[in-house]
């Protein structure tokens, strides 16, 4: 999480030393506005808005704890989630990238553009969740169907942001790759750790 942030810190200002002339697409998305893709992506950015998240995120905590009678996948979605906020109120303040200069259809939050957080919280919560469920689903069809599931929300949720002018793209796309990394990170230190230690012993003896 420590590297995480430093490189999340370091990027966001490396992209406010050297411009990337993204305010030309937020301009050009904006122009294009209609009535109907405002709604679409009002919808599309609710579903990472904060309080829904953190709901969610416990919902399926309980849920997980239920239905396979331990802690391990709860724990798993709650550390991807809230590490991947952690992160972001770390650095977003510290960063201080303005916001694209267009009409923001959402109101402002008193962090900065940089990185997205509604894109890392998406990320980390739809795709955690799709890790969790298709380890559990050996049918092959419902698997793609899940991570497709997965990944759509994230791509629907940082769309949205960009439309609704909260975001540049570099922040949607750093905001993946923080979720993506803190998915990552939770699954190898908890989802796989028991499998690795099971996989030393058995070297560990067969030696």
């Amino acid at each position: 999480m420590l590297l995480m942030a430093g490189v999340t810190y370091g990027v966001g200002q490396a992209i406010l030393l050297w411009p990337t002339g993204e305010a030309s697409l937020s301009r050009s998305l904006a122009a294009d506005r209609t009535s109907l893709w405002n709604r679409i992506t009002d919808f599309g950015s609710s579903l990472s808005d904060t309080p829904y998240i953190v709901a969610l995120t416990a919902i399926a905590a309980i849920v997980f704890r239920l239905v396979y009678k331990r802690w391990l996948e709860s724990i798993f979605l709650i550390v991807a989630v809230w590490s991947q906020s952690l992160i972001f109120l770390a650095t977003t303040e510290h960063v201080g990238r303005h916001r694209p200069p267009v009409q923001h259809i959402d109101p402002a939050p008193p962090t900065s553009s940089f990185p997205s957080g509604h894109v890392s919280a998406a990320v980390a919560f739809y795709c955690g969740m799709a890790l969790v469920l298709t380890t559990h689903v050996r049918n092959r069809a419902l698997q793609v169907l899940i991570w497709a599931l997965g990944i759509i929300a994230p791509l629907a949720v940082g769309f949205s942001r960009l439309y609704r002018g909260m975001h540049f793209l570099t922040d949607v796309l750093w905001g993946v790759l923080l979720g993506a990394g803190c998915v990552v990170m939770a699954a190898r230190a908890i989802l796989y750790s028991r499998e690795r230690r099971r996989q030393r012993s058995e070297l560990v003896r067969s030696a």
